[in-house]
């Protein structure tokens, strides 16, 4: 059998191990694999020059790496019926019997089309990532990346929250993470910031208004400078930037959309707009807070993978190559229960909206209740006796204010 690979969308540590588990698992089979550089855009090109047959040398050492070797694209062979004519000639001229990819929904909706393109000579394999842990996994399993990604996120939040206490200021970090705020939620609780705010508890019926987020976070400011405490981190997941007011969203940013049609949000600084607004109230109230915003996204893209990452990327690329030798069909590749499963596309695809449903942060599960108490959250209790009182004094309002801005703040359990 000879299997091409490629690799498509944004970066996740981990690429490099299916990559190397694929080659490995296809030779001890007495298969080829073919490396297609760039994902989809050389073969919508009719450009296979630099396509080539990967060798044991090739792949030796590389599942510790970050980035890809086969490097990436976000080209998109569906955006016109010529595009994918012209792939389906590639694969074709590579006399490819299967393909390998390895990507996020959009890449598996791509390979899905181009698999049914050929009509049958060409089955597909596709291995499931991102950084951002948001497609529904069976078993609550994670998508490659993840745990990478969110060991290294924590990592610089924890020594941004230990400069914000030597300086003596509040840090805003925006995470990565555009539709759930699963990484947001684990670097904020593996470095022990005093607030995380995901889109999820935001609701999803309503736009969030920039105030409302702004309200979230000065709630914890005047709940740390109460207790003593002036400086504090907080992490805003990406997400929110998707739901926030259109009027809020247009005041601070113009937004572009990726080729399969995704607004690019991991440029625009969600912590900027929040400070922007709280410097604006402080100044009001003649109260000087000090803030440092930062995104935090492509530093933690082509990570090298911890160890986890580098046995699940192997572990799928091998299971990847089983699939081709005793299965049948298309699938994605998944590990449940320590064991290799593997899913029809239609499997996780709403057949609505053509698009894998996004597995967001539950509201009622462990990892998001646990950590509630954990943070500067307001409570109810906060709000009783003088404790309004004493909070707006902390950041020099009334008790009034506190309670009309907090009141609503006031989830979690005294």
């Amino acid at each position: 059998m000879r299997i091409g690979i490629l690799c498509g969308g944004g970066p996740a540590p981990g690429f490099n191990g299916v990559i190397n588990g694929v080659s490995l698992a296809a030779r001890a089979r007495g298969w080829s694999v073919v490396g297609i550089p760039y994902g989809y855009s050389r073969l919508m090109a009719g450009d296979t020059g630099d396509c080539r047959e990967l060798t044991a040398d090739d792949v030796a050492g590389i599942e510790t790496r970050g980035g890809g070797v086969l490097f990436t694209s976000r080209a998109n062979p569906k955006k016109s019926p010529e595009s994918m004519q012209t792939v389906v000639d590639s694969v074709k001229a590579l006399g490819l019997d299967a393909l390998v990819t390895i990507g996020g929904d959009d890449t598996a909706s791509s390979a899905a089309a181009v698999a049914k393109a050929v009509g049958g000579g060409m089955r597909v394999a596709h291995v499931p990532k991102t950084i951002d842990n948001d497609l529904p996994l069976p078993g609550e399993a994670p998508t490659f990346g993840f745990e990478t990604a969110k060991h290294l996120g924590a990592q610089l939040c924890k020594n941004l929250r230990v400069d914000a206490q030597t300086t003596n200021r509040w840090y805003l970090v925006t995470a990565m993470g555009r539709s759930a705020g699963h990484l947001s939620l684990g670097m904020a609780v593996g470095a022990g910031a005093d607030l995380c705010l995901i889109r999820e508890e935001f609701g999803e019926d309503e736009p969030i208004p920039l105030s409302r987020v702004a309200d979230l976070v000065e709630a914890a400011i005047a709940k740390r400078r109460a207790e003593g405490q002036e400086w504090g981190l907080a992490v805003l997941a990406e997400g929110i930037l998707e739901r926030l007011a259109p009027e809020d969203l247009q005041r601070i940013a113009k937004l572009e959309l990726d080729e399969h049609g995704n607004p690019r949000m991991s440029e625009i600084d969600l912590g900027r707009a929040v400070r922007d607004e709280l410097v604006s109230r402080f100044d009001a109230r003649d109260l000087k807070v000090g803030f440092v915003t930062k995104i935090i996204g492509y530093e933690l893209r082509c990570a090298d993978p911890v160890a986890f990452d580098v046995q699940y990327t192997r572990t799928l690329g091998a299971e990847a190559v089983r699939f081709l030798a005793e299965g049948e069909g298309d699938g994605i590749i998944a590990v449940e229960a320590g064991k290799g499963r593997v899913l029809r596309f239609e499997d996780l695809w709403d057949p609505e909206t053509g698009r894998v449903p996004v597995r967001r942060v539950d509201l009622e599960g462990t990892a998001w209740t646990s950590s509630l108490p954990l943070q500067a959250r307001v409570t109810a209790a906060d709000l009783e006796g003088d404790g309004a009182e004493r909070l707006g004094a902390a950041v020099r309002t009334t008790a009034d204010d506190v309670r009309a801005c907090f009141g609503a703040a006031a989830t979690v359990p005294a």
